[in-house]
């Protein structure tokens, strides 16, 4: 009878406990639910005001009319009072869903006769749950880039190298004409100097230049005191190359047209095939200078690779162009400082070849 009794008394325990829980369970969620409901107003009066802040950013810069201003913040309020309109239905049901089974939400997934779990449909926003924009503490936000007025591209160059030697032609120079040849590779930013127009564009970044000088008739380079001279090598050379390796900054003025691509959510510039003309030029340091030779000596062959100063300028500095369409032009450079310092005559060194935008 006694353990009847305590039997009974635990059940009714259990009951009481269960009922209090499900009670203050029920008070919870209908609590959270109105809190949702409060910031889903909040919300989108928010949004609300980032899209007519972005429309007026779009009238000031000339891309709209007025007329279209005031129609596009037409949609987006009627929008947003859609939107209002909607979620709190939503959470109206589930207010009603909550009273009705007593507090009880039933899972969204479960299984059914056959076994396997069913499918839970729902709505993605950038491959998120919408519930996690509907309902979480902080404005949804995205920043959307509208006018992109920067680019960026790899640039690699190649071609024939030489130097210009005073009171010397190019025909008289001490160095082959197909043999020297220089290397560039680098980063530049393709910056838009004008707001509505693209015609105008800024170029600036850094490259590795390479610039190798072959001399002629068996010469090599001789540090001779102050000064380097070009000197007859007593044996048969196979190579002989001066490379100098410079880090430098080019800074053009690019001009040509562009074809725009304008949508309600972007405007882009492309440049990929159209003509391109650009005017500047470059300074910079020397990083590194070294001669190679190669030649044959009692029957073995011999390879040197000195690496010295030969008295080549430390900074760097001169005038480049290029020309021609799309991601391919004619390149051009120059430099303003001679290759040697002291030099009884002085030599610059000049470029031509092809320039890719990559």
């Amino acid at each position: 009878m006694k353990t009847t009794i305590m039997y009974l008394i635990a059940l009714v325990t259990l009951l009481v406990m269960q009922q209090t829980y499900a009670q203050e369970d029920y008070r919870s969620k209908m609590e959270k639910l109105e809190k949702q409901k409060e910031r889903i107003t909040v919300q989108e009066k928010d949004a609300l005001k980032i899209e007519v802040e972005q429309i007026n950013k779009r009238l000031a810069n000339g891309d709209i009319t007025n007329e279209e201003a005031e129609l596009l913040k037409k949609e987006a309020a009627t929008d947003r009072a859609l939107n209002i309109e909607n979620r709190l239905a939503i959470i109206d049901n589930q207010v009603r869903l909550l009273e009705r089974n007593k507090g009880i939400l039933l899972p969204s997934v479960a299984n059914d006769s056959t076994g396997p779990t069913s499918i839970e449909i729902g709505i993605m926003i950038d491959g998120e749950p919408a519930e996690r924009f509907l309902f979480k503490d902080k404005t949804w936000k995205r920043d959307l880039k509208y006018d992109r007025r920067t680019s960026s591209d790899f640039v690699l160059a190649i071609g024939l190298n030489n130097a210009l030697v005073d009171n010397r032609s190019l025909n008289d120079s001490p160095y082959k004409v197909g043999g020297s040849r220089f290397f560039e590779m680098g980063w530049q930013w393709r910056t838009r100097v004008f707001q509505n127009t693209n015609f105008l564009r800024l170029n600036y970044g850094f490259s590795f230049q390479f610039n190798g000088l072959k001399p002629v008739d068996n010469q090599y380079f001789v540090l001779n005191g102050d000064e380097t001279e070009l000197q007859e090598f007593p044996l048969e050379l196979n190579k002989s190359k001066l490379r100098m390796d410079n880090l430098v900054f080019p800074l053009h003025f690019e001009f040509g047209p562009s074809k725009v691509r304008k949508t309600e959510k972007s405007l882009r510039y492309n440049i990929d095939k159209s003509f391109r003309l650009g005017i500047g030029g470059y300074g910079g340091f020397n990083i590194g200078t070294r001669q190679k030779l190669k030649y044959s000596e009692n029957g073995d062959r011999v390879k040197d690779k000195l690496k010295r100063d030969y008295n080549t300028n430390d900074f760097i500095y001169g005038l480049s162009a290029y020309a021609g369409f799309g991601g391919v032009q004619l390149y051009m450079k120059y430099d303003l400082n001679p290759i040697f310092k002291d030099a009884a005559v002085e030599q610059r060194n000049i470029s031509l070849g092809l320039r890719f935008d990559l």
